[in-house]
């Protein structure tokens, strides 16, 4: 079975899919019996000669024939798949470029693909990746040995058989050294599963050697359950199989020397297809199922017997005519009762108003609505796991705001409360909370979330509900930088944005001129985001970067910097997470360097100073948020400024008896932002969820920690990222990151 050109999977013959009415019933001696996949070029079809021989029909779409240069690539991809002649390649029965809708048929492989099998059913054991890398080496080495690259090896193109896997899918295969039907500067193949040179779109490099890349990709997924180089934007996946080091983590020591060899990033230090066939090859499947997994072999025998039973043709899909109404399911009802439910709790627009109404009067008039004794303001924080003290320190300031509210106010025009929902930094837990906060009708904003991932997670009951939330730590890009966007306002900068300012901030000192940047993936979307922000950064200042990219498992800090310090590095910036910044500190440490070394907000903390103890000393660490004490003592100010600061400082000492922790003062601020705003217009009539995050998202709004001003997609004005430098064993402020950088002289 071969892929409809435009597909990244083609379905599995379990997937067969009844014909349309536009569908064929027969092509070139080919009854069709049903669709295994669709694509953008055309379908793949089950067929069936008349003697009992199926196969996977590959036809083109009309108007994609009626381009020269498409008919060209399909001439191409039929003659590659007929001059590869090996038991573990998928033969072509039959072809016809040159028909009206081109065609090619090849044998059927009722099994599933190697990543339908893996995501199914889980990894596979030692042995059986033994003999699936040998047959698909075997299979490449044939490809080579006809002049071929495959350039697409992947999971979905290895199906899995009774008797061996198959290689298919030659639509991108092309003559080794050929670059006629392909750009330059393309890049062809599937990111994840690509070596270097194909990444980099380095066409004279590509050849036999990117497909053994692309087999050690797919031996260490069939045998992890993971692709080495991660997953995500294509972007991320292009960048990480450049730089990164492989995630080798898990393969057993007798298959790691030769995976690790096949992903060298120099095409010339790879072993050949048939180097790897003979390193791999102690036993061939033969005719026995015995070489896959129970759960596999059963899966292959039930859509084998699946084939059995085909009729001898299959009725079309009934044409437009419309089908029957499907009878209500219990399901169905409780979406339709839920529904029900938000729309008589007013839904995003439930106005806030107590739902209890004086009675009628005499006159008969409906009775006005009666303005609530009691309004919220809602927490979802983590107040009990991983950040559970930014999310505890966030509690803290939401609660003073809270409390002077109420004691100022006494009750006029309301009485405010904060309640708390605490998603204990677990992603799986994060909708539940956010709901306890969202299905409330007395809670008219939320503060939080406290992390990116709970963030994400929670977002659809804000969405759902029509409640802002607003948050002071969470970065992540996708919460506000999204279609129509009425939910999040964001109090930070996100993490793109504060790469770019550390970038800034690293062009203050002027010796800094060939900075390595490291990029570990223990939480990839902050790493990711964060180096994308600092390469922008660079190229505006003229500064060229030396990156270096690790997966989270990687521990040896000592020999990575070491590698980057012989490159020529000047100073350090670490992009990744606390634990790794800990080990990234001693190492430099112990290695003796002596440039500025940077880093950011998931760093950001007492726990690092504590954890990296001396070595910490001299790091500069960019962070969103200000110390209230050193704001208070800042003489530079404004008189007002200071006053408000140290009014929020004086106050929350009375409270609790302590100095303010980090992204306290912010989330005083945030909080007292929508109480303002709340007492200011309650007294115009009745509020309501509707339209209240575009009421907050158009003030600029002056707080004890600084100004918050929001662009229409919710995010911050300005720059709003702040630069401290580890001065024995504490932070000392800065000041303010730049909004620009420092190019450097040129002599």
């Amino acid at each position: 079975m071969t892929q409809p050109a435009g597909a990244s999977d083609a379905p599995g013959p379990g997937a067969l899919q009844p014909l349309l009415p536009s569908d064929p019933s027969q092509l070139a001696g080919y009854r069709l019996l049903g669709r295994l996949g669709a694509g953008g070029m055309g379908v793949v079809y089950l067929g069936r000669t008349d003697n009992g021989e199926l196969a996977a029909v590959k036809v083109t779409h009309a108007d994609q024939a009626d381009q020269a240069d498409f008919r060209a690539r399909f001439r191409r991809e039929v003659e590659a798949a007929r001059r590869v002649v090996s038991p573990w390649a998928v033969p072509v029965l039959g072809a016809d470029p040159d028909a009206p809708e081109p065609w090619m048929a090849t044998a059927f492989v009722p099994g599933p693909s190697l990543g339908e099998a893996v995501r199914g059913h889980g990894p596979l054991p030692e042995r059986s990746v033994r003999i699936l890398g040998g047959a698909v080496a075997r299979a490449l080495a044939a490809v080579h040995a006809a002049g071929l690259v495959h350039r697409d090896v992947k999971p979905g193109n290895i199906l899995l058989a009774v008797d061996g896997p198959r290689l298919i899918d030659f639509g991108i295969a092309r003559v080794t050294g050929e670059t006629g039907l392909t750009s330059v500067d393309m890049v062809v193949g599937t990111p994840g599963f690509l070596a270097p040179e194909q990444a980099e779109a380095r066409a004279a490099e590509i050849g036999p050697a990117a497909d053994v890349f692309a087999l050690g990709c797919l031996l260490a997924f069939a045998t992890t359950g993971r692709p080495p180089f991660g997953s995500g934007s294509l972007d991320a996946l292009l960048y990480r199989t450049v730089h990164d080091e492989p995630d080798l983590a898990g393969l057993p020591d007798a298959l790691l020397d030769l995976v690790r060899q096949c992903v060298a990033k120099r095409p010339a230090e790879r072993p050949t297809a048939e180097e790897v066939a003979a390193r791999l090859t102690e036993d061939t499947p033969g005719a026995a199922a015995d070489w896959l997994p129970a759960p596999v072999v059963t899966t292959i025998a039930a859509r084998s017997a699946a084939m059995l039973a085909l009729p001898a043709i299959d009725a079309t899909a009934p044409g437009v005519a419309p089908a029957a109404p499907p009878k209500p399911s219990r399901r169905g009802f409780l979406l339709l009762g839920a529904g029900a439910a938000v729309l008589a709790a007013g839904g995003g627009a439930y106005a806030l108003v107590n739902s209890r109404r004086d009675k009628a009067g005499e006159d008969g008039k409906a009775p006005a609505p009666k303005v609530p004794d009691t309004w919220a303001i809602g927490l979802l924080a983590d107040l009990s796991g991983p950040a559970k003290e930014i999310g505890q320190a966030q509690e803290r300031g939401a609660r003073l705001a809270v409390e002077q509210f109420n004691a100022i106010h006494k009750g006029k025009p309301f009485t405010l409360q904060l309640k708390v929902s605490d998603d204990r930094g677990d992603r799986g837990a994060a909708l539940a909370a956010a709901r306890r906060l969202t299905t409330d009708p007395a809670v008219v904003a939320v503060l939080g979330p406290t992390s990116d991932d709970t963030g994400q997670a929670a977002l659809p009951a804000f969405d759902e509900a029509g409640l802002p939330l607003l948050t002071v730590s969470a970065g992540y890009n996708l919460l506000t930088l999204r279609d129509a966007n009425t939910t999040v306002l964001r109090a930070i900068p996100n993490h793109i944005m504060a790469g770019t300012y550390l970038s800034f901030a690293t062009t203050l000192l002027p010796q800094v001129r060939r900075p390595g940047v490291l990029q570990e993936r223990t939480d990839d979307q902050y790493s990711w985001q964060y180096t994308g922000g600092i390469r922008f950064g660079f190229k505006q200042a003229g500064i060229t970067p030396h990156f270096r990219v690790v997966p989270g498992r990687a521990t040896d800090y000592r020999r990575i910097i070491g590698e980057m310090i012989d490159a020529g590095i000047d100073a350090y910036i670490h992009c990744g997470v606390r634990s790794t910044a800990v080990l990234a500190a001693r190492a430099l440490t112990e290695l003796g360097f002596t440039g500025p070394k940077f880093t950011g907000q998931h760093v950001f903390g007492p726990a690092f100073l504590k954890e990296a103890g001396a070595a910490a000393e001299g790091w500069f660490v960019c962070a969103p948020v200000v110390d209230p004490v050193q704001r208070a003592a800042d003489e530079k100010q404004k008189p007002a400024d200071r006053k408000a600061v140290q009014d929020f400082l004086a106050a929350y000492r009375k409270r609790y008896g302590t100095d303010p922790a980090f992204y306290t003062g912010e989330s005083f601020d945030v909080v007292n932002m929508v109480t303002a705003w709340l007492a200011t217009s309650s007294a115009k009539g009745p509020l309501t969820r509707k339209g209240l995050w575009a009421a907050l998202r158009a003030q600029k709004y002056t707080g004890a920690m600084g100004g918050y001003e929001f662009q229409p997609n919710g995010e911050l004005k300005g720059v709003g990222t702040f630069i401290y430098g580890v001065e024995n064993g504490a932070y000392k402020f800065i000041g303010g990151a730049p909004g620009y950088p420092n190019k450097p002289k040129t002599s």
